[in-house]
Formats: structure tokens, C-alpha cells, sequence
């Protein structure tokens, strides 16, 4: 009863941001062929600024199928839609907008707080998990048709860093859902938290793609291992978030 609550609350965010991961991952894979006849009539490019700097990088990087990938798919695109499906998994679920019949129908089932919000919890990050890998793997299975290669065990690593990364987005968000009765303040909030963490590095210079680069996997990208700190640390932090968010919704009178 309580997981088929939870996936009835979030089935449709989740479909709708699959179908979004997806259609993101195969649009680069079939634009592909497309940029290198492009590549091959662009002369070379002189760095000129910042901005030329980051111009001609994005040009190396698309010469090759994997830094392509790696620049528009996992540097790119689906960081920026994973950031905003973690965020509306994570929204709602936990206290209602009003004191309804729902609500103390869902309070009177025989179940624990803990158990009402591990379920709600759990389910949000398994749809968050699908969120991140099912893109990771399409990329692989369609890179042939384009006549390239992507490594199952490559994409999966990228998909990894996109679920642990992104999975910090989903606890912040269930966090505050716990703490407001509405869903616009956590929705906000995290919103302007993710476009804050990409703001610093263009502004000031900084080298890397700061948080962003872990989810992406820049690291692994950049120098083959997985970057184990930041994914421990920014799993623990999620962990710290999640235990937050059920004391609140354990103490709050709903």
C-alpha cells in the first residue's frame, strides 16, 4: 500500500523526466556525425580570452566521440535536466498543502513515521537512480548506429557520478519538504541553490566545472579514476539531509 502510494505521488514527474534523460542522451549521439562535417570545414581556433579559451576547448573536446559525450550529454545536458528532475522528485510527499481526508487516511495506515517517509525516501531515489543510469546506458547501446564506440563500464561510472551527485539535489528538496507545507519554498530554493553552484566558476576563472564536474564525472574523464572523495562526501551529506528531513516529519504535528 505505502510503495504503491509513493509511486502513484511521483509516476508521471518520473516518466516525464525518463523521457526527458533519454530524448537528451539520443539527440547527442545522433547529432554527432553532424559536428564532425562541421568540425572539418571550422579553421583553427585562436584563444582569445576566456571566452575564446572555452570556445576552442569545446571544439577539442567534440572532435572525438567521448569527449563529445562527455561535453554536451554528461557536462551538459543531463546535468541540467537530472538537476531539475532530482529537484521535483523530491518535492511534496512528506506534509500535506492542507488537512484533508488523504492526509489522515495516509496517517491512520499501520505504519510508522519511519516507515511512511523510508518508503517515500526510498522510492524517490530509485526513480532518481533510473533517472541517471537509463540515459548512461542508451548512450552506449546507440553509439554503434552512429558508427562509434562508448564503453558500457565508462557510461555507468558517468551515471554513478550523476545519481550520487544529483541524489544531493533530491535530499535537499525532500529535506525542506518536511520542513514547509507548501511545495513552491523548496522548489526554490534548491532551484537557486543548483544555478548558485554554477555561477562561481565562469565568474571567477576557476579551472574545473566545480560541483558540476562531479556530476559529470569531469575527473574520471580527465584522468580515468572516479572521484571517490567528493561521491563519499557528497553521499554523506545526502545521508545527513535525509535523517534531518525525518526527525522534522517525525516532530511536526501534521
Amino acid at each position: 500500500m505505502l510503495w504503491y502510494k509513493a509511486w502513484l505521488e511521483t509516476r508521471w514527474r518520473f516518466v516525464i523526466g525518463l523521457l526527458l534523460m533519454l530524448c537528451c542522451a539520443a539527440v547527442v549521439v545522433f547529432e554527432y556525425p553532424s559536428v564532425v562535417r562541421l568540425m572539418q570545414q571550422l579553421p583553427a581556433v585562436a584563444p582569445d580570452g576566456e571566452i575564446g579559451r572555452r570556445v576552442a576547448e569545446e571544439i577539442r573536446l567534440s572532435r572525438q566521440f567521448r569527449g563529445f559525450v562527455w561535453s554536451h550529454a554528461f557536462g551538459q545536458d543531463l546535468v541540467t535536466v537530472g538537476t531539475f528532475c532530482s529537484v521535483i522528485l523530491g518535492v511534496g510527499g512528506l506534509l500535506p498543502r492542507s488537512a484533508g481526508d488523504a492526509t489522515l487516511f495516509t496517517l491512520s495506515l499501520p505504519a510508522s513515521r519511519l516507515q511512511l517517509f523510508g518508503v517515500r525516501a526510498v522510492t524517490g531515489l530509485v526513480e532518481w537512480l533510473a533517472l541517471a543510469m537509463a540515459p548512461a546506458i542508451l548512450i552506449s547501446l546507440l553509439a554503434p548506429a552512429v558508427g562509434e564506440r562508448y564503453g558500457l563500464g565508462a557510461a555507468l561510472i558517468h551515471g554513478a557520478c550523476l545519481f550520487v551527485a544529483g541524489a544531493l539535489f533530491y535530499s535537499l528538496t525532500l529535506h525542506l519538504s518536511a520542513v514547509f507545507g507548501d511545495p513552491w519554498p523548496p522548489l526554490l530554493i534548491t532551484l537557486c541553490l543548483a544555478l548558485a553552484l554554477a555561477i562561481p566558476g565562469p565568474l571567477l576563472h576557476v579551472p574545473g566545472r566545480g560541483f558540476y564536474g562531479l556530476m559529470s564525472g569531469e575527473a574520471y574523464f580527465q584522468g580515468g579514476r572516479p572521484p571517490w572523495p567528493g561521491l563519499l562526501g557528497t553521499a554523506a551529506l545526502s545521508a545527513v539531509l535525509l535523517a534531518g528531513a525525518f526527525v522534522t516529519f517525525r516532530r511536526r504535528d501534521v
